[in-house]
Parts: C-alpha cells; sequence; structure tokens
C-alpha cells in the first residue's frame, strides 16, 4: 500500500501515524530508537507491506502488470490502490478526505524533528503538491507516476502505468475492494493486540 492507505490503517494515535509514515526510511533494528508509538507504526507498516505482498488478489492485480513493469509491478498497484481508496473515501470513513488529509499533514509538520532525512524531504513534496488528495484523481495518479518513474535508479516505464489503469480500471477497483477491508480488519486487530515479526 501506499502513504494514503497507510496512514488511513494508523488509527488516531499520532504516535502511530508518524511511524507508519516513515517507515520505509527506518531500516532493520534501528526503528528502536524512537519511542513506543512510533516503534509500533513503524512495525505496524512492514506488517501492512507483508499481509499486502503476500495476498493473492494483490497477487492477481501485480501480475496484470508484471510483463510490463517487472519488479516495479508491485509498487504501482500500490497506488493504484491509494487511488481506488481516495476515489471511495467515503465509504471508508466518516469524515471528508480533505479534512483527513489536512488533518494528517498537520501531525507530521508537528512532529517534523523526528523525521528521518528522507522522509522530511518528501514531506516538502507531499504539502507542496497535496499529494494525498491528489490520489483522488486519475491526474493526481498520472503525476505521482511519473514521479517516481523520475526517481527510480532503473528504467521503470512507470509514468506509462497510467494507460494500464484506465485500460484495467474496473478490475483493479474490483480486487482493491475485495482486499482492502480484509486489510483493515488485519490492521485493526493489529493495533488493539499487536504481533510479534
Amino acid at each position: 500500500m501506499n502513504f494514503l492507505s497507510h496512514l488511513y490503517l494508523s488509527g488516531s494515535n499520532e504516535g502511530i501515524i508518524i511511524g507508519n509514515f516513515i517507515a520505509d526510511s527506518v531500516k532493520g533494528s534501528s526503528y528502536k530508537n524512537y519511542n513506543p508509538d512510533i516503534q509500533k507504526g513503524i512495525l505496524l507498516h512492514r506488517k501492512i507491506d507483508l499481509f499486502t505482498d503476500t495476498h493473492l488478489i494483490v497477487g492477481q492485480s501485480k501480475e496484470r502488470l508484471r510483463s510490463k513493469y517487472r519488479k516495479y509491478a508491485g509498487v504501482i498497484v500500490d497506488i493504484f490502490y491509494d487511488h481506488f481508496l481516495a476515489k471511495n473515501w467515503n465509504a471508508h470513513s466518516d469524515i471528508e478526505l480533505n479534512q483527513f488529509t489536512q488533518h494528517i499533514y498537520a501531525i507530521i509538520k508537528n512532529n517534523h524533528s523526528v523525521l528521518p532525512e528522507k522522509s522530511a524531504q518528501f514531506t516538502k513534496y507531499m504539502l507542496q503538491h497535496d499529494i494525498l488528495f491528489a490520489y483522488s484523481k486519475l491526474e493526481g495518479i498520472e503525476k505521482v507516476l511519473s514521479g517516481m518513474a523520475g526517481r527510480t535508479a532503473f528504467e521503470s516505464n512507470m509514468e506509462y502505468a497510467i494507460h494500464d489503469l484506465k485500460e484495467h480500471y474496473h478490475l483493479f477497483e474490483n480486487e482493491f475492494e475485495i482486499f482492502f477491508p480484509q486489510l483493515k480488519k488485519y490492521t485493526d486487530n493489529e493495533i488493539l493486540n499487536p504481533s510479534i515479526l
């Protein structure tokens, strides 16, 4: 899952939200350098990724892209799924998407001092372009894919994946709608009763 899904799945605890947000920039056991709630958020992020990466429905979505995008298929599916969460936001949340994203931005800004450098740099881009809200529109997804393509070490062709999303839109959306409630149930349980990775 990408940023919007991770943040949505974090619940209301600010430390867990921050930990989930910075997790990709925190390697190995260095998560232990943070306070307990941020540690929980980092570990929750890793559990979300593992649950997602090993799920059969997500595998179907990735397989549709694998021949074109190879190892980047999973990254692209994460972005596609964030789009469907944003597009159908009111089916998953009682508050409006814009209200949620502004709340998240405020939390991130208030915790700027604990962000790793990589997360801090991304925060500037995220705020400037209102990335979390932009996921709701195809134009926003196209911009995110193009931005990620420009940051990959190898040629990924991710900037062209918007055409695959449009071509197979309903298949990807149906897969998201089957998968996401299962992920939400899993993460809600993990927040209440965390297991050891």
